[in-house]
């Protein structure tokens, strides 16, 4: 049994576009009822014309809601809970790009207020209703979009690196908590996605890189993984296969392990080490 059925409720923060937007029309494509949160004025009103468009938006609404701050989503949850009762499932999917570097608190504040606390906030906020159902209520899931920059940490942006890897071991955590539950928690790792985050928007459109996916194709993707019951769920895009993630993600690890210096993949003394290891390694399937 499946969290995507008729009459169940997801919220999706994030959800005006990108991936949380194309996860909202998968959750419409079955019957659920969407509430879809975003503090971009701006994409929810768009949003709400797609979704008029296309759905005539029934079993949708909309939330301008900053995640970064715990009192709206105290107000968010009142709110949702008075018109559906629980939530079944629960995206959290906001957050923001950019690059500072040392030195730049705003920076750094501004990218792990989103990426790092909307996440907790969330979490803290529904969390506790999901513990309280009963065992053998319907299956319900927790999906947080983590980052392959979490996993690997290529240089060149360590809030956003530190908030996607914060984010990683939170869902890792949340997983073990919950395991005895109905509840399913899932870490979606997207590809290269041409979404609003990495210069495509739905207000702007632009012409898709050849190597990107789309939203779509990540949320079907993901929609795969949960129904087999996959915690990680790491997207390939049409450039980097699932081998290649696979392969970095050990070689990263082996830094620890083999008692490397850290971010040797990008260090030029390692440079040809790393590449020939790429070549040979074989992984599993």
């Amino acid at each position: 049994m499946s969290v995507f059925r008729s009459g169940n409720t997801a919220l999706i923060t994030g959800g005006s576009s990108g991936i949380g937007f194309a996860t909202a029309e998968l959750c419409l494509r079955h019957g659920m009822r969407v509430v879809i949160v975003d503090i971009n004025k701006g994409n929810l009103d768009f949003a709400q014309k797609r979704l008029d468009e296309g759905h005539g938006n029934h079993g949708v609404e909309f939330h301008q809601t900053d995640v970064s701050k715990m009192e709206e989503w105290a107000e968010l949850k009142d709110k949702v809970g008075k018109k559906y009762g629980q939530i079944d499932f629960l995206m959290l999917n906001a957050g923001v790009g950019g690059k500072g570097t040392w030195g730049d608190g705003d920076y750094f504040q501004r990218i792990l207020s989103t990426n790092l606390f909307g996440v907790i906030n969330g979490l803290n906020t529904f969390v506790p209703s999901f513990q309280s159902r009963a065992s053998d209520a319907t299956p319900s899931a927790i999906v947080i979009t983590g980052s392959k920059q979490g996993i690997t940490n290529p240089p060149g942006n360590p809030a956003y690196n530190a908030s996607k890897a914060a984010v990683k071991a939170l869902a890792e955590h949340l997983s073990f908590d919950l395991r005895n539950t109905g509840t399913g928690v899932h870490l979606l790792v997207p590809g290269w996605t041409f979404t609003g985050l990495t210069g495509s928007s739905y207000t702007e459109q632009k012409e898709k890189p050849a190597g990107a996916w789309t939203p779509t194709q990540v949320a079907e993707y993901m929609y795969q993984k949960m129904q087999e019951g996959k915690f990680y769920i790491i997207c390939p895009d049409n450039d980097v296969s699932e081998e290649t993630d696979k392969k970095r993600m050990l070689w990263t690890a082996g830094d620890a392990v083999e008692g490397r210096p850290p971010l040797t993949r990008w260090r030029e003394e390692w440079k040809d080490e790393a590449q020939k290891w790429m070549d040979n390694c074989e992984v599993p399937k």
